[in-house]
């Protein structure tokens, strides 16, 4: 029963790394293996880079784990090893905010299939003078930087910046 669980906990991280893309605040880990040297646990700055042992710099923002896999693999492969096997894992995602009128309010660590509503509740839960309905984000996606107002199901992303407004009654 507990391997049925690991696998599938193991899967659902698979399934998100693949799709999430990296960016400023993400730490992460690279292993390649039987290279202790080229191994490394990093978080990436912001400007969304970091430095890498025989390759340089690397822009990592937006890509996901299986694409900055595949860059240091093509990096090492034949100069420096004959077929490296490297893999790259998220250790810890960055934090979105929440504000307003929430227990706790402030930076958050991001967790995979994160609703609003969910986020609320890792803040210690709604003020008693919450609106469960006036919440707005801004998301780190958006170059313009647009509040929009979501429901408590909608998703939360890494960076994302919610805002739980005040009731009038």
């Amino acid at each position: 029963m507990l391997f049925l669980w690991l696998a599938a906990a193991t899967a659902l991280a698979q399934s998100t790394d693949s799709v999430y893309r990296l960016g400023p605040g993400d730490r992460i880990i690279i292993k390649v293996f039987g290279e202790e040297d080229l191994s490394m646990d990093v978080r990436i700055n912001d400007t969304g880079r970091l430095n890498y042992p025989f390759l340089g710099e690397l822009v990592v923002q937006g890509l996901t784990v299986t694409e900055l896999e595949q860059r240091i693999t093509r990096g090492l492969k034949g100069s420096y090893l004959r077929d490296p096997a490297v893999t790259v894992s998220i250790a810890e995602y960055r934090p979105f905010f929440l504000y307003g009128e929430v227990q706790k309010p402030g930076g958050i660590p991001y967790q995979p299939d994160l609703t609003v509503e969910r986020a609320i509740a890792l803040a210690g839960g709604f003020t008693e003078r919450a609106s469960r309905t006036k919440i707005e984000v801004v998301r780190a996606s958006d170059p313009k930087h647009k509040a929009v107002r979501v429901e408590l199901s909608d998703p939360v992303f890494p960076g994302d910046v919610i805002t739980v407004k005040q009731s009038f009654f």
